[in-house]
C-alpha cells in the first residue's frame, strides 16, 4: 500500500507535466531536487546489486523504505507546498515535476521483476504510451546531478528529525495544531550552522512551519513558539502579511505574488 500510494501521488503531480516541452535541465532545479535524485541514484545501485544476487527480498525492503523514509518522510513532505502553491507552469513547480519524472522512471523499473502488474499498470500513465510496457524497458540512466550533496543534506535531515520531535512535543501539549503554525528557531553551530544558514528563507519550507530562523552561541537547541498571525487561506502558512492586500485579504504575500505576480523565488527548497 505505501509503494502503491507512493506511485499515485507521483503519477498524479505529472498529470499536467509533459516531458517534451516542460522537463528543465538539473542546471534549473532547486537544490533538494537534485539531491532527491541523488538519493535515487545511490538507491538503484542497491537494489541492481540485490537484484544481481537474487535476493528479492532485500529490494522489497529498499523499495519500502525508500517509498516511506526518503520519498514520504522527507522529500515529497517537502514538496507539496512548491506543488501545490507555486505558479502551474512557474520554474520551481516545473523544477519539482522533472525530478519526480525522473524518480518514477526509476521506480516503476525497479519494481517490474517483483511488483509486475502495479508496475505496468502505471507504466502507459508516466510514459503516455498505450502500447508500451515497462517489462520491455531496462534499468533508468539518470541524468548528471552535479556536486554530491549527499553529506550537506544528511546535516540537514538531521536538524529536521530534532525539529520535528520538538513540535511533536509541542503540538502534545495542545499550543500547536499543525506545524505550520509554528515558528521555530534553531540554536547551532559549525557544519550544522552552516548548512541552516545556507538555506536562508527556504529553510521554513524545510522544516514546514512558518518561520524558521538560526542563531548560534550556547548549546544547540530547538525553540518552538505558536505563531502570533492569521492562517493563509490558500498556503495555510501563518505570515504577518496575510490580507495586507485589500483585493485579497485572505491571502499572504507570496501567495498573491505566486497568482497574480511574477511569483516567489526559491532557491534550495
Amino acid at each position: 500500500r505505501r509503494i502503491r500510494n507512493t506511485l499515485r501521488f507521483l503519477l498524479a503531480n505529472l498529470d499536467d507535466f509533459r516531458w517534451e516541452t516542460d522537463a528543465l535541465p538539473v542546471a534549473d532545479w532547486l537544490e533538494i531536487d537534485r539531491y532527491a535524485l541523488q538519493m535515487t541514484q545511490s538507491v538503484q545501485k542497491q537494489i541492481l546489486a540485490d537484484y544481481a544476487r537474487y535476493e528479492f527480498h532485500l529490494v522489497v525492503q529498499k523499495l519500502q523504505a525508500f517509498c516511506s523514509e526518503d520519498l514520504g518522510g522527507f522529500y515529497l513532505d517537502i514538496l507539496k507546498d512548491r506543488l501545490y502553491t507555486t505558479g502551474k507552469t512557474s520554474r520551481p513547480r516545473r523544477a519539482a515535476q522533472t525530478a519526480l519524472y525522473h524518480i518514477a522512471q526509476a521506480l516503476l523499473r525497479w519494481m517490474a521483476p517483483i511488483l509486475s502488474f502495479t508496475a505496468d499498470e502505471a507504466w502507459p500513465i508516466l510514459a503516455r504510451k498505450e502500447q508500451d510496457s515497462v517489462l520491455l524497458h531496462t534499468w533508468y540512466d539518470f541524468p548528471d546531478s552535479g556536486a554530491d550533496l549527499t553529506g550537506r543534506w544528511g546535516v540537514i535531515r538531521e536538524v529536521r528529525a530534532e525539529v520535528q520531535k520538538e513540535l511533536e512535543s509541542v503540538r502534545a501539549a495542545g499550543k500547536i495544531g499543525s506545524s505550520l503554525q509554528a515558528e521555530v528557531e534553531v540554536r547551532a553551530e559549525g557544519e550544522r550552522l552552516r548548512a541552516l544558514e545556507s538555506l536562508g528563507d527556504d529553510l521554513r519550507f524545510v522544516l514546514i512551519t512558518s518561520q524558521a530562523a538560526v542563531s548560534s552561541g550556547g548549546a544547540p537547541a530547538v525553540a518552538v513558539k505558536p505563531s502570533p498571525h492569521s492562517k493563509c487561506e490558500r498556503c495555510w502558512h501563518y505570515r504577518a502579511d496575510v490580507g495586507r492586500e485589500a483585493a485579497h485579504p485572505g491571502l499572504c504575500g507570496r501567495c498573491t505574488s505566486n497568482l497574480y505576480g511574477a511569483g516567489e523565488l526559491r532557491t534550495h527548497a
